[in-house]
């Protein structure tokens, strides 16, 4: 199968979708990004009002670092060079871990390998095959007030990521409020998966067809940036 948007173009629409919901919302928010496209979300939050926690101790994480402004003193939980911005502090990773179980990260954003209709997730371990570590995923999952999952719509040999019931270790249970891929944002409400925006690329019957979750379509569909 033909790919309906690039590998690189699906990441930043991804991206570039999830940071607008910071936006749009409230004020002074604390998030995590996990590592992958979640970590380009910082690239597009325009509100100089969200802060972004790594789990081993900043509050105040900016864009990735690139260049001159590289610091290898200054990682993320994924070792990758991070920037500050104003105000950014520093705790150590008790303190982090500890406004995660606590309740006070008002939302994380990331990956997975399958999220499944009933919001299951599971993002940590391909068993004989991919692992990335189970690192601070589960506190976060249960911990942040709302959990964000963003990833592309089908693996690289086009299954679906959005499944029925998830057949890899699942990181959490029920925990996934948002899913966003580049071809649809679905919501999970009263146990529902709903699908409130769709790619330009893409009709809701070529959407189902890559997507083995049942979802029900949303009054007044929205149609995605492209």
């Amino acid at each position: 199968m033909v790919p309906l948007v690039s590998e690189e173009e699906a990441k930043v629409r991804i991206a570039r979708r999830i940071a607008e919901e910071f936006d749009g919302v409230g004020h002074g928010l604390v998030i995590n990004l996990g590592v992958g496209i979640p970590t380009l979300v910082a690239d597009y939050i325009q509100k100089a009002d969200v802060f972004i926690q790594a789990e081993n101790g900043i509050l105040g994480v900016g864009p990735l670092a690139v260049g001159e402004r590289i610091d290898r003193q200054l990682i993320n939980a994924g070792r990758q060079p991070v920037t500050e911005t104003p105000g950014c502090s520093y705790f150590d990773s008790a303190a982090s871990f500890g406004m995660i179980r606590g309740g006070h990260v008002d939302a994380t954003v990331i990956g997975a390998f399958q999220v499944d209709q009933e919001a299951n997730i599971a993002n940590w371990i391909i068993p004989n095959g991919k692992q990335l570590g189970v690192g601070g995923a589960m506190d976060l999952i249960t911990g942040a007030r709302q959990v964000i999952i963003g990833m592309q719509h089908t693996t690289r040999d086009g299954k679906p990521k959005l499944v029925k019931r998830c057949t890899l270790p699942v990181t959490g249970f029920a925990e996934a409020d948002l899913v966003v891929t580049e071809l649809g944002l679905f919501a999970f409400q009263n146990g529902k998966l709903i699908l409130r925006e769709i790619a330009p690329e893409v009709t809701v019957e070529a959407l189902t067809a890559l997507t083995e979750a049942a979802f029900i379509t949303a009054p007044g569909l929205k149609t995605m940036a492209a």
